[in-house]
């Protein structure tokens, strides 16, 4: 069955955007103030908000008037899941990037400028993606489990401000040194009545990475056929614990050849949870999460994306109310 998008009518004049101070630079305030000017010359309501809390009395107040077009999340992943996490799943989300990493706004094909993100929000096309759980907190994209998450930890414990890309370089050769790999139990769901609680575990390994999308830093595709409307996790698990076999996966994973290692386990599942005997971290959508015991659920259609057009193109949607739900570009009445 064709996927469906839908336009948001003309009507929903108001926009919200959502600012982490900490995400990008200077030039990341300016395309903050640009897109506001823009929205502004186009007809919409705009407020910029730099706390969360009021964030999300506004969006929750705009949203039962039948008034908000969409909450933009300008930053970084962690911004945008702060933001799905303090909203609810009928209010339309769109995404500024400003952050270290951008994995959603890459996935939603949306390019950085001000004025690209004003074009998105104009038109105005929304369609429904899944979103997960772990441990009560929604993710959008991923969650690892071990090595990655243990990088993770040590960034945020040496973070003094803005993360850039040479941060990670101490906190991966102190990984690299001093991680143990310890075993991780994982139990899969395989049907709607497994008790997890009660099950075996399926796979044994030494890393896991599930996936609710198909984005990972770097480009790496540890699950190029994770899909976002499918009601699945894409997980995908390593046996064998050290640097150097983490090396080897990683040029299988480069070359998409991971899945046909013996000991590489991936699955499909709609929850599982995760277990160890020592403290093992675990980072979302790359933050920090927290320590196992874990559980992840899939939270079928949970976000709300206002998405570009070539998105919707690239995926195969079909835009139900085209005709009558206006958004064309210009100056709102």
């Amino acid at each position: 069955m064709q996927p469906t998008a839908i336009r948001l009518p003309a009507r929903f004049t108001r926009v919200l955007i959502s600012v982490n101070p900490t995400a990008g630079s200077g030039s990341g305030q300016r395309r903050v103030e640009c897109l506001a000017e823009l929205l502004a010359a186009g007809g919409y309501r705009v407020d910029v908000v730099t706390d969360l809390d009021e964030m999300a009395q506004r969006a929750e107040r705009y949203f039962s008037e039948g008034t908000l077009r969409a909450v933009v999340a300008a930053g970084g992943d962690g911004t945008v899941a702060e933001v799905v996490n303090r909203t609810g799943a009928d209010v339309p989300l769109a995404v500024l990037p400003l952050g270290t990493e951008n994995l959603l706004a890459k996935y939603l094909c949306q390019r950085p400028s001000a004025e690209a993100v004003f074009e998105t929000i104009d038109q105005g096309i929304s369609v429904k993606l899944d979103a997960a759980c772990a441990n009560g907190r929604i993710f959008l994209l991923m969650v690892g489990v071990g090595f990655d998450a243990e990088v993770v930890r040590r960034v945020e414990e040496a973070r003094s401000g803005h993360i850039t890309h040479a941060a990670y370089v101490k906190p991966i050769w102190d990984s690299i040194r001093s991680y143990q790999y310890p075993e991780l139990r994982v139990y899969c769901d395989r049907a709607a009545s497994d008790d997890l609680e009660q099950a075996q575990p399926s796979i044994a390994a030494r890393w896991l990475f599930a996936f609710n999308l198909p984005r990972y830093g770097g480009g790496i595709p540890f699950a190029p056929q994770a899909v976002g409307t499918d009601g699945l996790l894409d997980v995908c698990t390593f046996r064998r614990g050290s640097f150097w076999q983490g090396l080897r996966y990683l040029a299988c994973i480069v070359c998409r050849q991971h899945e046909r290692l013996a000991d590489c386990v991936t699955a499909q599942t709609p929850r599982f949870r995760v277990e160890a005997d020592v403290p093992v971290p675990y980072q979302i959508d790359g933050d920090l999460g927290g320590w196992l015991p874990l559980a992840v659920e899939v939270l079928p259609g949970r976000l709300s994306a206002v998405v570009p057009r070539r998105w919707v193109a690239k995926q195969g949607y079909r835009i139900e109310n085209e005709s009558e739900a206006g958004g064309e570009l210009g100056v709102r009445s």
